[in-house]
This record gives C-alpha cells, structure tokens and sequence, in this order.
C-alpha cells in the first residue's frame, strides 16, 4: 500500500500503471485515511479509510475516479475526517456526502413522477410547483434553502394577494416534498427548512350549506335547464354526500341496485381503500332513470368522446348564478348533505360514515349545527338513570325528587 501524493499529474500517469492482478491502493500523503484504489480492469475508485468508535477499520466509498474529481474526492474525505475527529461515523451519515440535487432536479427526476403514481392532485403540485416553487428554488441545491428562504417566499406570495390558505398549501407542498428527500436518504432526518415555518391564519375557510329554500330554487332550475346531464350530476352529488370525482368516475358495474350502494374502488378512492356510498331513494330513482348504453360503462359521460366528463364547471356557473348562488362551489353540496343530516337529529357517527371520512375530527366541523339535537342527546342519561335535585339550605341537604 504505497504512500503517493495523490495529484492531477500522477492520475495522468496511472493508465501505465495497472497492476497485473488485483488491485493497488495508494494512500493519499495529505489526508490521512484519503486513498485511491486502482485495479487491474483499469477501474479506479476513491475511498477513505477509518476508525470508528469501537476502534473497528471501515472503508467509506468516496466515487469512481471517472465520476468524481480529484478535488471533489479530496474535500469529501477532509469532512470525512473532520467529522471522525468529533465523534461521527460518516458511513452512518452517508446522506452528508452524496452530491446533493437541486430543487428543481429533484422535482423533475424524483418527485413527480413519484407523486403521478401515488397522488390522484399531482396535476395541482405540477402547476403549483411551475407557477410558484420552481422560478424561486429550481436553481438552489436542497440542502442550501433555509428556514429564513421559506419564510420569504411565503410572506412574498402572501405580499403578491394570494389567499392565506393559497400561501399555505405551498408550504405544505414543499413541506412534503423535503420529507421525500430525507425517506429516500438524500438528505438528513433535519434537513427539512420548512420546520417550524409557521402557516397563516386561515380566517376565509369556510363552508357554505344550503338551504331547503336554495335547494328549491336550484331544483326549479335544473328541472329546465337544457344541460340535463349536469343537472342529473348536481341532484346526485346533493342526495349522496359524494365527492364530485366519485360520481363523474362511476361505473354501472360499481352500482349494486339489489344492495342500494355506489362502491367507489380503492384506486380513486381519497383513503385508498373502497368506499360503499349508501343510494338513497330519490338517488335509486334517478340512477334507473338514467340512459344506458351497452359499448359505454360510465353512468355518465360524453357522448362525443364515450368517457365520463372532465369537468362541469361552466355549466355548473352558469346554473348557480341564474338562481343567485354565485359563491356555492360543487363541493358545498356536500357540506349541505352533512348539514342535512345533522340538523335531522343524525349522529356524527352516522355522518362521518356516510361521508367517508377516515379522521373523526374532519366530521366534528359539522357539530354546531344542531345544538338542539347535542342537547336532547345530553339529556338521554339523566331521562335514564332518573333525575334527582340536590339543594343545601343552611346547613341542612334538602332532596327534591323529581
């Protein structure tokens, strides 16, 4: 194992040099541990050699001579050795060392395409990430961003008029796409800058519910609006609770008529598991109403193009604002259903199940409409266990039986 100083001039001279079986080492003479392993294929590899805390040898893989400079080689094995030197083990903290990709790298070549097989909005990320992440951080290595950098970027979007809960969905976007970098080990469990970046306040979150009033008007318009399809569409989203994807997606074959349910399957289901939506009666009746063709298994689609609609929107405008409902989107029509029930005297419970949500606490959004209904429930343990009235009058404990 020859001493060499390891140098531009002398890894010039190496192609004269290959050993004829094995491999040789030449240990660097200006970092101690920094050696170059060349071997009789005429492959050349950089590494560094150490001690760890149990006094055990251990050979770190620094890179290919032909993938890594000399110089980049060279100050990787200097913080190798800094960090020996406080007590590390950098194969334990391999992550600190790799070449760390761009943000922008790392979104085009890991991120989205993890994210289009994994996440049904990843079209809402991409637009997101081209129209407001990338033109700030794109040209930035991921380890370079700091907490202070996401912090002006997100007081600068919220500078620019964006919405509070707008501001907020960049952060959680980034926010997850860093915690991607550190699961797949490219960067550190602390490498994540968008910790402890506080969101705003969102006060314009809300939901809007429906009247029977509104739900009248709306009706009297749908029964006369030419666009018979989305109305079907609308009245289908209000008698199931369901989330607008989960009707336009809907397959004959996913209706079960003898069980009365709509089973949404597991890969457009937001939970990632199947989702049974409970068919109403009125929601039976249109279903049988509806047209059916034997070449097309989509409850509702296009008849130009034989596939469900890819979006409602304008036709769903133009309604809304004919019958003065201009600030209801399609998804209040699922906000009114759980309004609905709620102010019918139905549990939570019985909510949060035909609504499918995992999380409870998603449900408990809907628990002040129907204080009454909260009240009445608090007053069935004390119509069961009997009531009784305990009054203290001067010292003396008077019962009133009630």
């Amino acid at each position: 194992m020859p001493a060499q100083a390891l140098s531009a001039e002398f890894m010039a001279t190496l192609p004269c040099r290959e050993p004829a079986s094995g491999a040789v080492s030449y240990f660097d003479t200006e970092i101690k541990g920094f050696l170059l392993e060349h071997r009789a294929s005429g492959g050349m590899t950089y590494y560094f050699r150490y001690r760890d805390a149990s006094a055990k040898v251990r050979m770190h893989r620094v890179g290919r001579a032909d993938e890594v400079s000399l110089a980049d080689a060279r100050a990787k094995a200097h913080k190798m050795r800094q960090m020996v030197a406080e007590g590390g083990d950098p194969k334990l903290e391999s992550h600190r060392f790799r070449d760390v990709p761009s943000f922008g790298t790392f979104v085009a070549e890991r991120y989205l395409p993890y994210a289009k097989t994994r996440k049904r909005s990843w079209k809402t990320d991409e637009i997101m990430l081209r129209n407001h992440l990338l033109p700030v951080f794109a040209e930035l290595r991921m380890n370079r961003v700091t907490r202070s950098d996401v912090v002006a970027f997100h007081h600068a979007v919220k500078e620019k008029g964006y919405a509070a809960g707008t501001c907020n969905r960049m952060l959680v976007l980034m926010r997850f796409i860093y915690n991607c970098a550190i699961r797949w080990d490219i960067l550190p469990t602390t490498g994540n800058p968008c910790v402890g970046v506080e969101p705003f306040e969102d006060n314009g979150a809300r939901e809007r519910y429906l009247s029977q009033e509104e739900v009248g008007r709306l009706f009297d318009e749908l029964d006369t609006n030419r666009n018979v399809q989305v109305g079907q569409v609308i009245r289908l989203l209000l008698y199931t609770g369901a989330r607008k994807r989960e009707v336009l997606d809907a397959r004959w074959d996913e209706i079960d008529f003898n069980r009365r349910l709509l089973t949404v399957p597991a890969a457009r289901s937001k939970s990632k598991k199947p989702r049974y939506i409970p068919l109403s009666d009125a929601a039976i009746e249109l279903l049988r109403s509806l047209p059916r063709r034997e070449d097309i298994p989509w409850v509702f689609f296009n008849p130009r193009t034989k596939k469900p609609p890819v979006s409602i929107f304008c036709a769903w405008d133009s309604i809304r604002k004919k019958v003065g409902l201009a600030e209801v989107r399609l998804h209040d029509l699922r906000h009114s259903y759980a309004s609905f029930l709620v102010n019918a005297g139905r549990s939570l419970y019985e909510v949060q199940k035909l609504l499918g949500h995992y999380d409870p606490k998603v449900t408990m959004r809907y628990a002040h409409l129907s204080p009454g209904a909260l009240l009445e429930a608090v007053n069935v343990v004390g119509e069961l266990v009997g009531r009784r009235a305990g009054v203290v009058k001067c010292g003396v404990r008077v019962v009133v039986v009630a």
